[in-house]
């Protein structure tokens, strides 16, 4: 019981410092494993694959990428760092405590058994109650005696938990001086790492320079060709909901231009569609956005703005892309190089997966959540395997990834 009422406020303290600094520590940690699990995706899916030509400006966005993670991945390492290093002053500042504690807890019992040492023996016990004036005075002094012995014991028991704690205190110092010698080898690595990875980028660089016009009329080519398949997806979806609407008996003047007139089945499946917001699987088991949604500067040429329709998601070569949700297939759209683009309907929300080497459904088929479309396809060139994914509602293009779990 002495130990327990010694130990308890000792440790409220312990744990409050445990609350205030290690839970962002443990975020700082996770965040670092993370990042660590992306650059080995970074490399996995856009620097294994086999290319039979090169293509600087591709491999360019590929470095840059593993280049942003690892300058995160350094930064996260050295916040720990610097948290582990006020952790190991703090704590050596609590041993420095403790150690005065104890010495003065030492020297005070020490004290004591001298002093008890002097008057030890039975028979001076015994003259001390003897020699009381009456029986009051006799209870007290044998009170005071059992009170000195029960605090004798105390102090000898504080003794021990304070060198305990000492102990405790020693290894966790330690265990957190290891730890930060490991982290700083790990930010070093990195940081040699990145050296590496910045030349590298300097000489693409300056390669893409030599062949800048080349390059521009490719990217240019490119932005265009996915314009224009986001234009016929449109097209495609607004002459879906006109077919759709003219079938339909329900009718509703609440309906505007280009919106799915719902039956009460349809309208149930958007609503189980919207309720899953944030928590709807990804398309791929194994991907990497390199491209976000919406408007953004080209990463490499100034004056370039690139208007992505959707999501571009890196994957391993032989993928294939899965219905994130129940619904039905919609359209299956071939484009001039043969590639599919298959679009399925959730009551008036779509989901389009472009890039496809083919298709495993046909228009009209019911699919469910996790369900394989296609193969996407990979590049002949470049060597890289991507695919494109869209959402809409209705003909209005959403953002995926504020729909999808975070990962």
């Amino acid at each position: 019981m002495i130990r327990q009422r010694f130990y308890i406020p000792f440790l409220i303290f312990l744990l409050s410092t445990v609350c205030i600094s290690g839970q962002t520590r443990k975020q700082l940690e996770t965040q670092r494993k993370k990042l660590n699990l992306k650059i080995k995706k970074v490399n996995k899916l856009l620097f294994e694959a086999k290319n039979d030509q090169k293509n600087a400006l591709v491999d360019l966005s590929a470095l840059n990428q593993k280049i942003s993670v690892r300058e995160k991945l350094i930064e996260t390492i050295h916040l720990e760092v610097k948290l582990l290093s006020a952790e190991i002053v703090a704590n050596e500042n609590k041993i420095a405590k403790l150690n005065t504690r104890l010495s003065a807890l030492k020297e005070d019992y020490a004290s004591m058994i001298f002093k008890s040492y002097k008057s030890k023996s039975q028979q001076s016990r015994t003259m001390f109650l003897l020699s009381s004036r009456n029986f009051r005075q006799a209870y007290k002094r044998l009170e005071y005696m059992k009170q000195y012995a029960s605090f004798r014991k105390k102090q000898g028991e504080e003794i021990m938990i304070q060198t305990d704690l000492i102990k405790q205190f020693v290894v966790s110092l330690n265990l957190q001086k290891q730890e930060k010698d490991t982290l700083i080898l790990s930010e070093n690595e990195q940081k040699n790492k990145i050296e590496q990875d910045k030349k590298n980028q300097e000489k693409l660089v300056s390669e893409i320079k030599k062949k800048e016009k080349k390059y521009k009329s490719e990217l240019r080519k490119s932005i265009r060709e996915e314009k224009r398949i986001a234009q016929k997806i449109d097209k495609l979806i607004r002459a879906a909901i006109a077919r759709a609407n003219r079938k339909t008996k329900v009718r509703s003047n609440k309906t505007k231009k280009n919106e799915f007139i719902l039956s009460p089945e349809a309208k149930a499946l958007a609503a189980r569609f919207e309720l899953n917001k944030g928590k709807l699987p990804w398309p791929l088991r194994e991907s990497l956005v390199i491209r976000r949604f919406g408007k953004q500067p080209h990463p490499t040429f100034s004056g370039i703005t690139i208007n992505s329709s959707g999501l571009h998601l890196a994957t391993k070569k032989g993928a294939y892309a899965s219905a994130i949700f129940g619904g039905t297939v919609l359209a299956i759209q071939l484009t001039t190089e043969r590639k599919k683009n298959v679009l399925v309907q959730h009551g008036n929300y779509i989901t389009a997966y472009n890039n496809l080497e083919n298709s495993l459904v046909k228009m009209g088929d019911t699919v469910t959540i996790g369900q394989e479309l296609g193969k996407v396809y990979t590049d002949k060139v470049t060597g890289k395997t991507t695919l494109i994914f869209l959402l809409f509602k209705n003909t209005t293009r959403l953002n995926p990834a504020s729909w999808m779990l975070k990962r």
